[in-house]
Formats: structure tokens, C-alpha cells, sequence
């Protein structure tokens, strides 16, 4: 059960317990133990394990023109419609219709909880192509937070890829947040992707192809989220060192050094990306397309 739930190898799982760190329902258990998931407590470090055996994770680079909602009224193609139909799942989070990349998609309610709800502060890293070229004045009003409709946003972390190009991290779910940080200080958004939700991120994953999450990405998502409760004031992050993102083949890739490159040169470097006006639909078009809270 702990190998299912992404504690690692059996050999890893055999030595937590060893080690007297796994508990059912409050005692510590021995090796070879036997546990009913739907009816035991079990524990690691004395933190609940809410993963089930038969829950699935997948990872979807979701491609734009395609909604999260589980059914959408204007027949508009879905992200679950590109992952088995069971077990059903649902995405955690929001993307909005235009908004490319990382998606998450899975049954594990306490998971989702966790990822989503903002008491955790998990982070959501974007590249923003926009318009114009944000001077520094603008890039520190995004770090330090801006004032919008429904409140001054959250502190983020914010820099210059290059020419029109931004990295944005932020910690928050609000709607359509990146596209309206980036409008408020005069920037609007003309092309966004999610290119990390938590320590999850894959440059090789092509758009509207999926995967399911391997065991140690899984363990690894669990802990940051479980050190994120623990140690909400904590601000300091190896995504911190983290480079650009770039899509290279149509996948997400941090390989970027778009520093010299045109704004949609440094999203398409080497890439067969349709980056021509016809090809991405104007802000109204998003707008009007997108009726429900998203992420982004």
C-alpha cells in the first residue's frame, strides 16, 4: 500500500517501517502487516496517507481551446476526454480555455484538497508572452502584488525571460489571475503556459498528451504539499533556481534562452508552433469563451 501511494520501492516502504514510522490506527505496525483501506487510519510520520490503491494521477499538457470543466454546454472538446473514462477523475485546478500546459487530473479527493485549497500556498509557475515589453516598474508591481477587482494579489515571484516574455510564480487560484496581474500593470497577456504545478513539471510531454504521475513524483508532491502545511510561512523554494520555460517541439522544456529572441520566437524556438494571428484568438474571444473561475 505505501509503494501504491508513492512512498517509493518496497525496500523504501519496508524501511519506513522498520523504523517505526508508520502507524494504523495509532499502534505501529511490523512488516508484512495487514491493512483495510477503506476502514483503517494509516499514518506515516503521523500524517494520514488519503491515497488509495485505486487511485489514479495524470498528467495532461493541455492543449488551448480545450475547457476543464467534466462537460461543457457548447460541446467545446474537455481535458478529461483526452484520459481513460474510468476511473473518472477530475482536474485539479483550473485552466482557462486558452491557457496551454500542465493539468492534473485525478480521484484522489484529499489530494486535490490539498493542491487546490489556498491554506497550502502550492505554487503554479507560468511563461507569459505579452504585449509590450514590461519594464522594471512593472515587473516589481507583479512581484510585490497588484490591486485587482477582487483584492490585492499575493506576493509573487516575477522575471524577464526576454523581450514580452515573463516567468510568473504565484501561490493563489484566482480567476484568470495571470492574465489580470499582467493587464493591470499594462501588459496584457497574448499567451500563457503552466509549466509547473508544485515540484510537478515535464518538458518532454507534447500538447494533449498525458501520462500517469510515476511513484516518486507522486511521494515528492505529497511531501512538498505535507511541508507546505507544516511550515506555511516558509517562503524559500528550489524552484527559486529554476530558468526559463520554453516550448521546443511543442513540448514544455526549461532549455529557453530567449533573452535575444522575439516574444514568439522564444515560446517556438525550433518549434512547429502556429503562432500566427489566426492561430491565437484574441482576449475578447477568450473571455467570452470562459464562464467559470479558472487558475489562470
Amino acid at each position: 500500500m505505501l509503494a501504491r501511494a508513492g512512498f517509493g520501492s518496497r525496500r523504501v516502504c519496508e524501511d519506513l517501517i522498520a523504523d517505526g514510522r508508520v502507524t494504523v490506527n495509532g499502534e505501529e505496525i511490523v512488516l508484512g502487516a495487514r491493512v483495510e483501506v477503506d476502514r483503517d487510519v494509516v499514518e506515516v510520520d503521523g500524517v494520514p496517507i488519503g491515497i488509495q490503491p485505486d487511485s489514479v494521477y495524470y498528467l495532461l499538457n493541455k492543449p488551448p481551446g480545450v475547457v476543464t470543466t467534466a462537460v461543457d454546454p457548447q460541446g467545446r472538446t474537455t481535458a478529461l476526454s483526452f484520459v481513460p473514462t474510468e476511473p473518472r477523475v477530475h482536474s485539479v485546478g483550473r485552466l482557462d480555455l486558452e491557457t496551454e500546459g500542465l493539468l492534473l487530473l485525478t480521484n484522489d479527493g484529499q489530494l486535490t484538497h490539498r493542491l487546490t485549497h489556498p491554506s497550502f500556498g502550492v505554487e503554479k509557475e507560468y511563461l507569459a508572452e505579452v504585449e509590450g515589453d514590461p519594464s522594471r516598474g512593472a515587473l516589481r508591481a507583479l512581484r510585490e502584488g497588484v490591486e485587482l477587482d477582487d483584492g490585492l494579489t499575493a506576493p509573487a515571484r516575477v522575471s524577464a525571460q526576454g523581450p514580452s516574455l515573463v516567468r510568473i510564480v504565484i501561490h493563489e487560484g484566482r480567476n484568470r489571475q495571470v492574465r489580470r496581474m499582467c493587464e493591470a500593470v499594462g501588459h496584457p497577456v497574448t499567451r500563457l503556459i503552466r509549466t509547473r504545478i508544485g515540484s510537478l513539471r515535464d518538458t518532454q510531454l507534447r500538447p494533449g498528451s498525458w501520462r500517469e504521475l510515476t511513484q516518486d513524483e507522486l511521494r515528492e508532491l505529497e511531501r512538498s504539499v505535507l511541508l507546505l502545511d507544516e511550515a506555511a510561512t516558509t517562503e524559500a523554494s528550489p524552484a527559486d533556481a529554476i530558468t526559463a520555460e520554453a516550448i521546443t517541439d511543442g513540448a514544455i522544456t526549461d532549455e529557453a534562452s530567449p533573452a535575444e529572441a522575439s516574444p514568439a520566437e522564444a515560446i517556438t524556438d525550433e518549434a512547429s508552433v502556429d503562432m500566427n494571428p489566426a492561430a491565437v484568438p484574441s482576449r475578447d474571444q477568450a473571455d467570452e469563451a470562459d464562464e467559470v473561475p479558472e487558475d489562470s
